[in-house]
């Protein structure tokens, strides 16, 4: 089973930027795509973004679309979200996920999550 390892997070500013990497132990034929999602203290765990690791397509949620972008570097196997414009209420545990469809609708593994601390 392929293990996610995520990291970037930290403690930044609101309107502030920040970059989360995700590497993948291997990427295997159940993988067909991998995302983010966040889970706000207290809440649930929330879809952010994906992208398929042919073709590169993409998928947002409406709340961060235009401030984040997803990306991949396939010969690395990693995954980044490059946040930007960041809220307070973005504040949140941030996690990787590989997926068996093309906008993360069925996840297969995950990773152990990373800290975003946004600060008003």
């Amino acid at each position: 089973q392929v293990q996610l390892v995520e990291s970037g997070g930290g403690l930044v500013q609101a309107g502030g930027s920040l970059r989360l990497s995700c590497t993948a132990s291997s990427r295997t034929f159940t993988t067909y795509a991998m995302g983010w999602f966040r889970q706000a203290p207290g809440k649930g765990r929330d879809f952010v973004a994906a992208i398929t690791w042919i073709g590169g397509r993409t998928t947002y949620a409406d709340s961060v679309k235009g401030r984040f972008t997803i990306s991949k570097d396939n010969a690395k196997n990693t995954l980044y979200l490059q946040m930007a414009s960041l809220k307070p209420e973005e504040t949140a545990v941030y996690y990787c996920a590989a997926c068996s469809t093309p906008g993360c609708g069925t996840t297969v593994a995950w990773g152990q999550g990373t800290l975003v601390t946004v600060s008003s």
